[in-house]
């Protein structure tokens, strides 16, 4: 039985595959996979951990020599992935209705989902279609976790004032150690390097599938076709623009297709961002299920949308191994 050629048939396969049977499993029979000990520390909890390792593993490919690249695809990604979702969230402030939405949506909704991508989804897609210091550039996307960004973009547009307490330096070190470890063993003892790189390839299924037992299909109905809508534009935008500038950058452009995501943790920023400011409170719960569904639909979406890039960059014959890497 050829599973893993399968797989391999498969546009981002490899993390698709586990992540939607996870889902699937997750939405219909929830408890199944949590019954405790090995079992579900590993396929229910072992997200965080199994790409901690990824990290690891990762950082041991890291030549030292090309620390400012990792660096230089980690701030340019960052800084499209603000651009987008503050751009597009700034038109929906000055054209929303009287009930303050655009085209359905909450602005404050657009600008949580597309400025805040998903991490672990950014790690599977880049193992399988990226190189180490792609992988590295994490270290730097770890800065749009959460409601900062958003506070961020809000501030520069006047609505509100910016709020302390929104970022940790002490989470940014904890993203970028693993990273850190990694490389220094990796570029002290070229057999460690070689031994743990072997690691970071065959991890992506097992956080895929962690990753997907976080995922309740059924946000996506809750969330309507508002909620679908926010989704596929935070794909097609923000992972569109991402593909677009590691083109003129001349890297490799799956690559920032790879951020066209919204993390789990952008469901909480809508009512982060109440808290601070009763302007936003109105639109606080309508804005949580939108980005809950954004969260489900990008899950869903990017690995189809960067594996049809990754094809049509196959069939113009330029693959990453010969233009890219």
């Amino acid at each position: 039985m050829k599973i893993k050629a399968t797989l391999d048939r498969i546009p981002g396969g490899m993390m698709v595959v586990p992540l939607l049977l996870a889902a699937l499993i997750n939405t219909f029979a929830p408890g199944l996979l949590r019954i405790g000990n090995f079992t579900q520390a590993l396929f229910v909890d072992g997200a965080s951990t199994l790409i901690a390792l990824f990290l690891l593993c990762a950082g041991t490919q890291i030549n030292k020599r090309n620390i400012g690249v990792s660096l230089s695809k980690g701030v340019t990604l960052l800084g499209m992935k603000w651009i987008v979702g503050a751009a597009v969230g700034l038109i929906a402030i000055m054209l929303a209705g009287d009930k303050g939405l655009f085209i359905g949506l909450a602005p404050i909704a657009i600008i949580a989902a597309m400025t805040n991508s998903n991490g672990g989804m950014y790690m599977a897609l880049v193992g399988q279609y990226g190189k180490a210091d792609d992988k590295a550039a994490y270290s730097i996307l770890a800065l749009n976790d959460g409601p900062f960004l958003t506070m961020i973009a809000l501030s520069v547009f006047g609505v509100m004032g910016f709020v302390d307490g929104l970022f940790s330096i002490t989470s940014f070190i904890s993203v970028l150690l693993p990273i850190v470890i990694g490389m220094v063993l990796g570029n002290l003892d070229p057999e460690m390097e070689k031994f743990l790189s072997k690691g970071s390839d065959m991890l992506i299924p097992f956080f895929a599938f962690a990753l997907g037992m976080g995922i309740d299909l059924g946000k996506i109905i809750e969330g309507g076709l508002s909620g679908i809508l926010l989704g596929v534009l935070t794909v097609l935008l923000t992972g569109g623009a991402g593909y677009l500038t590691f083109k003129f950058f001349k890297w490799n452009p799956i690559v920032g297709a790879t951020e066209g995501s919204t993390a789990g943790n952008a469901v909480a920023t809508p009512a982060a961002i109440a808290a601070a400011s009763p302007a936003f409170a109105a639109n606080m719960e309508i804005a949580t299920v939108q980005v809950a569904a954004s969260v489900v639909t990008t899950a869903v979406l990017l690995p189809i949308f960067v594996g049809f890039l990754a094809k049509r960059l196959k069939r113009k014959g330029k693959t990453k191994e010969t233009n890219f890497l």
